[in-house]
């Protein structure tokens, strides 16, 4: 058996979010394997955090909004007996009327935001259940419980993630495999770099840092969380819309139609 450490995949990892989970599991002693676009970056912060912690970092190159990056990172994970953490950070935001957006615009978001997401989980979750451990951070967003006018497909993708998430979550049920969902609130990162929001326009106050960010969801994850939302104080607003999210699926399994849609 081997006694190198175990390697955490990060996506995204050039900068903010993906970067900050980069430094965070190579201070756990992870080896690291990360992937984005910008070699650039991820060269310079490979060689930061291997010089600080000690540790091996592998960088790989590839455009997850294209099926031959997905396809590089899938093959990793077939090459690489080593993997136990896969953390699915990579993710764009256009915020904009939808119509104002072409079709290959939202075909891209589609592809990054969802496919690649679930194609990795994929890979991750074929190695992991085989060896009964593993973990998969999975980053959704605040806005996959409230979708507002100008982010129908970011809203949209995220909401797809927290629910994909869930459905794993169950199928892992009772096993040493772990999956969080992740949703942060308005962070200081380059998306909004691309977005068409500036971050000069939000209300600072409401803006959390991208370290702030990933500390408080390592504490969830440690702590087992299934899903963590680090800007929210009132952990009771979760616990009643979890509630009510149960109570209204379980009221619809009566075959017959609310009375308020009968034919008087």
């Amino acid at each position: 058996m081997s006694t190198s450490p175990s390697v955490a995949v990060i996506t995204g990892a050039s900068s903010g979010i993906g970067a900050v989970y980069a430094e965070r599991f190579a201070a756990r002693g992870y080896d690291l394997l990360l992937v984005a676009r910008r070699e650039d970056r991820l060269r310079e912060l490979a060689s930061k955090l291997e010089a600080l912690h000690g540790i091996s970092v592998q960088t790989l190159p590839a455009d997850l909004a294209d099926e031959s990056g997905i396809q590089a990172v899938e093959e990793a994970f077939r090459s690489n007996e080593r993997i136990e953490i896969l953390v699915n950070n990579a993710g764009t935001a256009h915020i904009a009327p939808f119509t104002a957006g072409s079709a290959e615009l939202h075909q891209a978001d589609i592809m990054l935001n969802i496919t690649a997401l679930t194609r990795l989980s994929l890979a991750a979750l074929a190695r992991f259940q085989a060896q009964d451990s593993g973990t998969i951070i999975n980053v959704a967003s605040v806005v996959s419980l409230h979708a507002r006018a100008g982010s129908a497909v970011y809203s949209g993708t995220k909401g797809y993630v927290l629910n994909f998430t869930r459905a794993l979550q169950e199928e892992v049920a009772g096993s040493n495999v772990r999956v969080q969902a992740m949703l942060p609130a308005i962070t200081a990162t380059e998306i909004w770099d691309v977005s068409g929001v500036s971050m000069e326009d939000l209300p600072p106050a409401a803006i959390m840092t991208g370290e702030n960010l990933v500390d408080a969801a390592l504490v969830g994850l440690d702590k087992g969380e299934a899903v963590t939302i680090p800007a929210l104080h009132d952990l009771t607003l979760w616990e009643t819309y979890e509630k009510a999210r149960l109570a209204i699926f379980e009221s619809c399994l009566t075959g017959v139609p609310a009375p308020r849609y009968q034919k008087k």
